[in-house]
């Protein structure tokens, strides 16, 4: 029996189905560990939904950014949801995209097994939150997430105020938490969140650390491991393990082998991109089309 960890797919399905056959996966005797992000970018995020709910009963999976992102626009109006991209409308519009999403909206936002001495989550913890507290923490949001009243959760979770007091209350306290969950690079020592601090260590503003290395955080009993920071690739220190490589944007897929002392990695090729485009030309605008956000959920 062997338990694998795997980074974000990102709607990668190819890679996906590439790093199932090279661990040889065994759906009788391992397990899969997802970190979160199944959707979104890479093209085929209706296929991977398929191919990870189809695994259930052999896996785990975390709620990423994206993921929660799609379970809003599933709640929203058609036209609205017309106005995302074809990857998501995929999913929105399938035959069975209402048992997909019924399914997602399930998964935890931690997942622990303390026998085998692992912590998994999406993006990160906030510096004082132990495991037993980010437990807790998760288990608000996925009371939430399973209840009647999960669409006024879904609806007000997007901002990035306030930052994370254990003295918040009501959705600005739900939206604090699952900022810090799965949206959580860069923080300062009280815990603030940078959201626009996104590139590898030592390009963040003065004052900001990466959320593993924040002075003065707790010691916590379990190894963590971790996606969604694909700017940082493979990073193992502090007890933590990131693993979101960038398969979406043509880096690698990688899974991390859980029950073993030893390190061990198994890393694919990711999705397939084109090549960058060429430089403008001098005076030539370089503004984003009109939408575009750099780390919009969706």
């Amino acid at each position: 029996m062997t338990t694998w960890a795997i980074g974000d797919l990102q709607g990668c399905y190819a890679p996906t189905q590439r790093l199932l056959e090279r661990i040889r996966f065994d759906p009788a005797a391992d397990t899969l560990w997802f970190c979160g992000d199944l959707v979104n970018r890479g093209g085929e995020s209706l296929e991977t939904l398929r191919l990870v709910h189809s695994l259930r009963a052999n896996s785990v999976v975390v709620l990423g950014n994206h993921d929660l992102s799609l379970l809003a626009v599933g709640e929203r109006h058609r036209d609205e949801q017309l106005r995302v991209n074809t990857d998501l409308q995929r999913v929105l519009f399938a035959e069975d995209g209402d048992v997909l999403l019924a399914w997602l909206r399930m998964q935890p936002l931690v997942h622990v097994d303390r026998a085998l001495g692992w912590m998994m989550v999406h993006a990160g913890l906030a510096p004082k939150w132990t495991t037993s507290l980010a437990e807790r923490h998760a288990r608000e949001i996925e009371q939430r997430l399973r209840s009647d009243g999960f669409r006024k959760l879904l609806k007000n979770m997007y901002g990035d105020r306030p930052a994370w007091s254990p003295k918040l209350a009501g959705i600005e306290r739900d939206r604090a938490i699952i900022n810090v969950f799965t949206r959580l690079r860069y923080c300062t020592p009280r815990g603030r969140i940078a959201f626009d601090a996104k590139g590898p260590p030592g390009s963040q503003p003065a004052g900001l650390y990466p959320w593993y290395e924040v002075p003065g955080r707790v010691d916590r009993d379990l190894k963590i491991v971790c996606g969604h920071w694909s700017t940082l690739g493979l990073f193992i220190g502090h007890g933590i393990h990131m693993i979101d490589t960038g398969a979406v944007w043509g880096g690698k897929l990688t899974a991390l082998q859980l029950d073993t002392d030893e390190l061990r990695l198994v890393q694919v090729p990711g999705r397939d991109v084109p090549a960058p485009s060429p430089q403008p030309r001098a005076g030539a605008s370089t503004a984003p089309a009109a939408g575009h956000r750099s780390d919009q959920r969706v």
